[in-house]
């Protein structure tokens, strides 16, 4: 069995170490951009909706509609579909730096959706003591929706992340690179079963890595 594993790291360990790297990479600074992008329109979702502080119903209406558009593709026809969009903007659509604007594309409006239920979940009076002191919007925010929503928000960050980490997988069906690539690539089309089931074991102990450790620091932030 030792022989085995020896001769198995010999012959995949470097592919296997590049493509990991590689989905990291993809995650990392995917995950990145869409919450540059998603925090802030969870935000404007809440903000926006009739009887809010910003309230505003057709800009509301509309921006709520986008991101039902936009969640309603699925990721390899999204994928596909904004592949001339993505090649003006990094100047390529193949390998990791091509898959980052799709992977940003479908995350954003998913992390703004769990952002918007994360802070629906403020407990009014306390937004209304807040605001009777006449403390400013952008206070507001930061000092009681964040702050007071912080544990669902990681909790919600930690469900998009493993959501990315499943879309990565699927980007390498058309060279995206990372650890779906080298499924792809060995596992089915070469018929190396030992590789494909390796690459399925990472994905597991990485995903289940993340959900603990992000149930650890929401059950934390909780406390505080």
């Amino acid at each position: 069995m030792k022989e085995k594993i020896n001769e198995f790291l010999e012959l995949w360990g470097s592919d296997l170490w590049e493509s990991t790297i590689q989905t990291f990479q993809m995650v990392g600074i995917s995950l990145a951009f869409s919450i540059l992008i998603g925090l802030p329109l969870g935000v404007l979702l809440v903000l926006t909706r009739p009887g809010k502080a910003l309230g505003n119903k057709f800009f509301y209406q509309a921006l709520n509609a986008f991101i039902n558009i936009i969640r309603s593709v699925p990721f390899i026809i999204l994928l596909f579909f904004i592949l001339p969009f993505t090649k003006m903007i990094v100047g390529t659509s193949i390998g990791v730096k091509g898959v980052i604007v799709p992977l940003v594309v479908y995350t954003a409006p998913y992390i703004a959706r769990l952002m918007e239920s994360a802070l629906l979940e403020v407990d009014r009076g306390v937004l209304e003591a807040y605001e009777a002191m006449g403390i400013k919007t952008r206070h507001i925010i930061w000092h009681v929706l964040i702050r007071e929503s912080r544990s669902s928000i990681i909790l919600g960050l930690t469900i998009a992340t493993i959501g990315l980490i499943g879309a990565s997988a699927m980007a390498g069906l058309v060279g995206g690179g990372g650890l779906g690539d080298l499924a792809y690539r060995y596992g089915h089309l070469r018929y190396e079963v030992d590789v494909m089931y390796i690459t399925v074991i990472l994905l597991i102990i990485l995903v289940q890595g993340l959900q603990s450790a992000g149930n650890r620091l929401a059950a934390r932030l909780k406390k505080d």
